[in-house]
């Protein structure tokens, strides 16, 4: 299967800058949306619903034009489920899961810690409840989790570590929450792949940041232990346009 993440930025302005080409040429079995900005939650209202594809979305009702994730799925899984346990989270459209008989897609968009850090304990107590819903789906199956973390996790993971020191994406905390997801069993397998390369999945608008390559690594696909070795491919698709953001995309013998 080919399993597919991607911070669009708003998924009516991505439309107009050839996403359905991408999608297309990316031919994902499980392809995720992340930061969609969609409002309207009647069913089939999502603006981009693939042929061949089951189409799952959530949005933020505490407030419009803010945060959402949406799944493409070529195959119907067995059950979805929205936000973390008890649906938390929801209200902000944060988290998307699909299971299937091997395994859960748990896709996510991770708040963001804001300016002056003024949600990072809003953060941190998601990255809390976080791990123990994934915690409670791994005693069950295998898990993928993947999305916008909105964490450079070590130094290597964006191009001016030292001056961005304590900001939203790289405090402590944040990273220090990122290293405690992968001692409880769960793999960065991008980074395990490619231990001492720096390469990006995010850049500012500002100061031509992605004509410089001044970026973040901050998109990823987290696998429980069992489907690490069954990952044949992952890849940051940085040449893919249309967002401040770039797809990762991951190949791996496993069966829907």
């Amino acid at each position: 299967m080919k399993f597919a993440t991607f911070n669009v930025n708003g998924i009516r302005a991505i439309l107009g800058k050839g996403f359905a080409d991408a999608f297309r040429a990316i031919d994902a079995d499980l392809f995720a949306l992340n930061e969609t900005k969609w409002s309207d939650d009647s069913p089939g209202s999502f603006p981009f619903q693939p042929e061949g594809y089951e189409t799952y979305f959530t949005n933020s009702k505490a407030r419009k034009g803010y945060s959402g994730v949406a799944v493409f799925a070529r195959n119907r899984p067995l059950s979805v489920h929205y936000g973390l346990l008890d649906g938390k989270y929801d209200e902000e459209g944060r988290v998307i899961t699909l299971e299937y008989p091997a395994f859960y897609f748990v896709a996510a968009y991770v708040p963001n810690a804001g300016d002056g850090l003024k949600r990072l304990s809003f953060r941190m107590q998601y990255e809390l409840d976080l791990l123990d819903y994934l915690n409670a789906l791994k005693s069950k199956k295998e898990v993928i989790y993947c999305g916008d973390l909105n964490v450079a996790h070590e130094p290597i993971d964006l191009r001016n570590p030292k001056q961005n020191e304590g900001n939203p994406g790289y405090t402590k905390e944040e990273r220090d929450s990122f290293s405690r997801l992968l001692q409880n069993g769960y793999h960065d397998v991008w980074r395990e792949r490619n231990p001492d390369r720096a390469q990006y999945s995010w850049w500012s608008y500002r100061f031509h940041a992605r004509e410089k390559n001044i970026g973040w690594r901050i998109d990823y696909f987290v696998l429980t232990e069992g489907l690490v070795p069954l990952v044949r491919d992952i890849r940051i698709l940085d040449e893919v346009m249309g967002s401040d953001h770039c797809p990762v995309v991951m190949e791996a013998d496993i069966d829907a």
